[in-house]
C-alpha cells in the first residue's frame, strides 16, 4: 500500500525544532518530499542533517518567512528542485509575551510580522503553483491563545488573525482544488512552552505540573499530536473540509 504522501511536496515554515519539525517528521515518513525554511540555522542544519540520515529527500534554506524576497526566492527553489508543491504549512512563530502597559512596540511588530506577514508571504508565493496544478492544501497554525490569554496581546491577536486568514483562503482558493484549514494547539511540550514557563518565572516542569489538571485528557500535549491533526487536513482525502479550525488541546475549547 503506497504511503499517504508518496509523491506530495510539502513545505513547512519554521520548521527545525518544536511542532513543525514534528510535521517535517510526519510527512517524510509518510512519504512526502519535505521543504523548510527558518532563521535558526544551527538548528535548521541539524534537523536537515536528521532527516537526510533517515533516507528522506530535504529541501531547507535560511530565511526570513517576515521577508517577501527571501520567502519568494525559497518557494521558487523548491519547485525548481521537486516539481511541486502540494502542501504548505504555515508554521513559523514567536513570543514575545508582556502584559500590555509592558509590551513595546518591537514586541508587537516581531509577533505580527512573523505569524500574520509571514503566513501571508508564505501562502502568496505558493498558491500560483497550487492554482496551476489545481491541487492544494493550506494548514495554517493558530493556537488556543487566539481566544484570549494573559499577557499575549500581541500573540493571541496575531493567531485568532490567523484564523480569518484561513476561512478567507477557504472560500478564495477552494475553486481550485486548494483547502484551507487551521490548527489550533493548546499546552504542547516545545521549546517555546520553556520560554513562557521562564517568563512567569517557574521551571517548565512545575508549568506542566499546573496545566495538566486543567487539561480533560490527563496530560500535555506533543508536537506529534499536531502533527497527527496537520497530517489529516493534507490528506488528499480530506478535499470536502475546507475552512475550519481544529483545537488540539485535550479538550473542548469555545
Amino acid at each position: 500500500m503506497a504511503a499517504r504522501f508518496e509523491g506530495r511536496v510539502a513545505f513547512v515554515t519554521g520548521a527545525s525544532r518544536g511542532i513543525g519539525k514534528g510535521i517535517l517528521e510526519q510527512f517524510a515518513s509518510e512519504g512526502a518530499k519535505v521543504a523548510f525554511i527558518d532563521v535558526n540555522e544551527e538548528a535548521l542544519t541539524e534537523t536537515t542533517n536528521e532527516l537526510r540520515e533517515k533516507g528522506y529527500d530535504v529541501y531547507s534554506k535560511v530565511a526570513n518567512v517576515a521577508d517577501a524576497d527571501q520567502v519568494d526566492n525559497a518557494v521558487n527553489e523548491i519547485h525548481e528542485t521537486f516539481g511541486s508543491i502540494d502542501i504548505l504549512v504555515n508554521n513559523a512563530g514567536v513570543i514575545r509575551d508582556n502584559l500590555l502597559f509592558k509590551m513595546t512596540d518591537l514586541d508587537w511588530e516581531t509577533v505580527m510580522n512573523v505569524h500574520l506577514r509571514g503566513s501571508f508571504n508564505a501562502t502568496r508565493a505558493v498558491q500560483k503553483y497550487m492554482v496551476n496544478q489545481k491541487y492544494g492544501r493550506i494548514i495554517n497554525i493558530s493556537s488556543t491563545s487566539a481566544l484570549g490569554n494573559r499577557g499575549q496581546a500581541n500573540y493571541a491577536t496575531a493567531k485568532a488573525g490567523i484564523q480569518g486568514f484561513t476561512k478567507t483562503l477557504a472560500i478564495e482558493l477552494g475553486r481550485y482544488g486548494i483547502t484551507t484549514n487551521a490548527v489550533a494547539p493548546g499546552f504542547i511540550e516545545t521549546e517555546m512552552t520553556k520560554e513562557t514557563a521562564a517568563r512567569i518565572g517557574i521551571s517548565f516542569e512545575d508549568l506542566i505540573e499546573v496545566s495538566v489538571p486543567t487539561i480533560p485528557v490527563g496530560r500535555t500535549g506533543k508536537p506529534a499530536d499536531i502533527a497527527n491533526a496537520v497530517a489529516f487536513f493534507a490528506d488528499e482525502k480530506s478535499s470536502f473540509v475546507n475552512g475550519q479550525v481544529l483545537y488540539v488541546a485535550g479538550g473542548p475549547k469555545d
